[in-house]
Formats: C-alpha cells, sequence, structure tokens
C-alpha cells in the first residue's frame, strides 16, 4: 500500500502518462482509465458506449487493476510517467497524489458541476480548500444487515437499537446481542448455563473493522479518529469508552466472533452471516451484492445503532481523479464531465452494482434493489445525517500498517485498553511525521 517511499517517489514522477493512442483513426484520442473493481466495468462500458456517440473523437480504454496490487503499482506507474489520463482513488491514499501535484483540480475546471455531487464526497476530497477528483461512487451510510427469523426469535427490535458505554438502562444493542447469541444446546448468552466455547449462533459483529464498526463508534460518542492535520486522536477518554465498549462484547460478553477469526479475516463476520451463524452484521453497500446473491434466509437493513451522539456514520466514497500530467487535458475533462454527469453515472446505479456519488444518479439504485424487495433507505439519509470525517493523509496507509499489529492485540484484549490505543496513536502519529 502506499506509504512515505511512495510519497517521496511520487515527487520525482515524470510527465508521460500511458497513452495509447497508436491504431487511432486520425482525430480520435484514446483516454485511459485505471480502476481496480471489475463488477463496474459492464456499467462503465455502457456508460462510455453512449458517451463515445456524443463525443466520437474520444473512446476509452479501461485497466483493471486489482485492489491488492493497486496502490502498490499505480505509485511506480506514476513516478515512471505510466500512470493512465484518469485513475480511481480512495480518501486513504489520495492526499499523496495531491501534495505531489499530480492531480486536476476539478473543484475549479469542473465548477458547475460541483453541486451536483454529494456533499460528503467533495468534503472527503477536498484538500487545501481544492477539490481533486469527481465522485464516482459513495458506499452510503453504514447500516445493519439482519436475518429475520432469528430477530423475530429473539424478540429483537432492530430498528431502535441504541448502545451507551456508561448508562446501560438505555443500551439496548448488547442485550440484544446477548438473546441472539446461542450456543450449541440452545442457551441464549443471557440465560444461566450458557456456554461461551460452544457458540453455534452469534448475535453481533464487533471487530476490528474500520470502516463498518469502530469508526462509526467513535463517532457517536463524540470521539474522532484523526484531527485536522491528519494525526491521530483516538487514544481519548471517548475513544476509550468506544473501543472499551466492542472489547467488552468480543472478549467478556461472547457475543461476536473471536479476534482471533476477524483480526485476520475481514470477511469473516460477513461469510458467518451469509452462512446463519450471525443475526446482525453491521456493513455497508459495498457487502450488498455480496449478501442479496449469497443469503439463503429472509433477510433485511436496519439502522445503524444510536449511540451517546446519535446516529454518527463514516461516509466514504471514490473519486475518479484526472493525471494532471496527461496531454490529454481537455479530453481527460470530458471524461471527467461525463463521469460526474447524471447520464454518465446512471449506468452505475441502473444495476444496482453501486452507488453513483452523482446524487441525481442515486434514485436508480435504490428503485433497483426496492424491485428486488430490498429496503435500503437506512444507507441513506433516513439512517441518520451525522458523519465522521473518512481516514486521510498522504502517509494514513503507512501509519494504518504501524497500528495493525497493536490494535489487533487491542481487539483481542491481549493488552490493556488504556495503554494498547495510546501505543498504537503514538506508531501511528511517527508514522505521519516520519
Amino acid at each position: 500500500m502506499l506509504g512515505a517511499g511512495a510519497a517521496g517517489l511520487l515527487a520525482a514522477a515524470g510527465c508521460s502518462p500511458y497513452s495509447p493512442d497508436a491504431g487511432n483513426p486520425p482525430g480520435v484520442t484514446t483516454v485511459t482509465f485505471r480502476l481496480w473493481d471489475d463488477s463496474v466495468l459492464p456499467a462503465y462500458r455502457a456508460s462510455f458506449d453512449e458517451f463515445s456517440r456524443r463525443n466520437p473523437d474520444i473512446r476509452v480504454q479501461f485497466l483493471q487493476v486489482p485492489f491488492s496490487d493497486y496502490f502498490t503499482s499505480l505509485p511506480l506507474d506514476v513516478a515512471g510517467g505510466n500512470a493512465t489520463d484518469v485513475y480511481w482513488l480512495n480518501a486513504a491514499n489520495a492526499a499523496a497524489y495531491v501534495d505531489a501535484g499530480k492531480l486536476i483540480d476539478v473543484g475549479i475546471e469542473l465548477a458547475d458541476q460541483r453541486k451536483q455531487w454529494a456533499a460528503s464526497a467533495v468534503q472527503e476530497y477536498t484538500r487545501g480548500g481544492r477539490l481533486w477528483g469527481v465522485p464516482a461512487m459513495t458506499d452510503g451510510r453504514i447500516a445493519v444487515y439482519y436475518n429475520r427469523a432469528m430477530v423475530a426469535a429473539a424478540g429483537v427490535d432492530v430498528d431502535r437499537l441504541r448502545w451507551d458505554p456508561v448508562d446501560r438502562s438505555v443500551d439496548t444493542l448488547l442485550p440484544a446481542a446477548r438473546r441472539l447469541t446461542r450456543d450449541r444446546a440452545g442457551r441464549t448468552a443471557d440465560q444461566p448455563g450458557f456456554d461461551p466455547g460452544s457458540v453455534v449462533q452469534y448475535g453481533y459483529n464487533a471487530a476490528r473493522d474500520l470502516q463498518a464498526i469502530y469508526y462509526n463508534f467513535l463517532g457517536s460518542n463524540g470521539a474522532r479518529f484523526q484531527t485536522p492535520d491528519d494525526t491521530f486522536d483516538f487514544a481519548t477518554p471517548a475513544g476509550e469508552q468506544a473501543f472499551g465498549y466492542l472489547v467488552n462484547m468480543i472478549d467478556r460478553e461472547r457475543v461476536t466472533p473471536s479476534a482471533a477469526d476477524t483480526n485476520t479475516n475481514g470477511d469473516f463476520s460477513r461469510d458467518q452471516f451469509l452462512q446463519g451463524k450471525l443475526a446482525l452484521f453491521q456493513s455497508g453497500t459495498y457487502n450488498l451484492s455480496n449478501v442479496a446473491e449469497g443469503a439463503k434466509f429472509d433477510w433485511g437493513v436496519a439502522p445503524l445503532p444510536v449511540g451517546p451522539r446519535g446516529q454518527v456514520s463514516v461516509v466514504s466514497s471514490v473519486i475518479a481523479a484526472g493525471n494532471a500530467d496527461s496531454p490529454h487535458h481537455e479530453q481527460v475533462l470530458r471524461v471527467l464531465r461525463w463521469l460526474g454527469s447524471p447520464e454518465g453515472a446512471a449506468p452505475l446505479g441502473a444495476n444496482g452494482t453501486a452507488l453513483p456519488a452523482v446524487t441525481a444518479a442515486q434514485a436508480a439504485y435504490y428503485a433497483y434493489w426496492a424491485r428486488r424487495g430490498v429496503d435500503t433507505r437506512w444507507f441513506g439519509e433516513a439512517g441518520g445525517t451525522g458523519t465522521i470525517p473518512a481516514p486521510s493523509g498522504p502517509k494514513f496507509e503507512a501509519a494504518s500498517t504501524a497500528m495493525e499489529p497493536i490494535l489487533n492485540d487491542v481487539f483481542a484484549a491481549a493488552v490493556p485498553l488504556d495503554a494498547g490505543l495510546r501505543h498504537a496513536q503514538d506508531v501511528g502519529n511517527a508514522a505521519v511525521r516520519g
């Protein structure tokens, strides 16, 4: 992943991006577009078929690179002058390219389109008061997938879940997770004789999952993960309460899969849910297709649990960034303008592949899932409006890698909570400043 070395490499990048125009008819320019998710390629191809009909002097060529390799090879391509004309970026990696001067300022170039894009995505990719990419897709708010039969049997109201680290009289999330967790003998975690060593059904998916879990707990307890200067600030009393609540569910209450499983497998909780071994699965729209295709039982979507400061969710988006070194600047802007338009973004939502960050194109996404009987409103503003900024900074990935083994120990309760969080924060900040 992109770290300190890559950021330095970017600063020395060349200026001859990958642009295979050879073989084109006279007057036709190829604009290359790099992305990591092959599931959106059919929608993008449909979109750009229409774009090419309207713009016969431009053809768009896609380069799909798996996410596991994406941010290893991209900085090398940029440094070698071989980067595509347009490429996807996420918030954790974008700042390095911004600071290296490698991206087109779309806030200036496409200022008239800015109001068409999801405000959270615009905020996420605004750095130094300027916007550095066209918001392409957004994950929407985090919500809770649930197994209808399990919830009904336990008498849990999934639309009114609330967590509170101090006032247990108003906390409904932990009691619900207890009633939804069963051992091999059929006893639930709130019954005498419950055996935490023979759990066959877990209630909830507390885990070291930044986007789906602990980021939102931090925000809904009034804590933060980072400061505006990209340093970390989660080892605070409010942060300790949020992390402590999750660790308690994992280590003491045993109502969620163990850290030994979830620390090493980010898909473990999702797979448990799909196998009918987990009742409540907190996640985002990025798992909607997985659940829809993989669950062989009746399921639904409920709102994110409310915390002491309300429903606060991270809303993470992906941008299509324009390569500032491309010799096809005018053509790149036309491609970006199309991506940022309702017509260009519509195919993404029309087949339910991804939630477009172009707000006028989102209705098609919700309509697709409504036709399939899925209520997706909780991923939108119906699920609340409070947000916590997505992780950011040119050194974020390096810091995240450095903090990961320490946070693994925190979630496994292998170290004292306060000391573990301070250690992780110190190591992360050392990486940011290094």
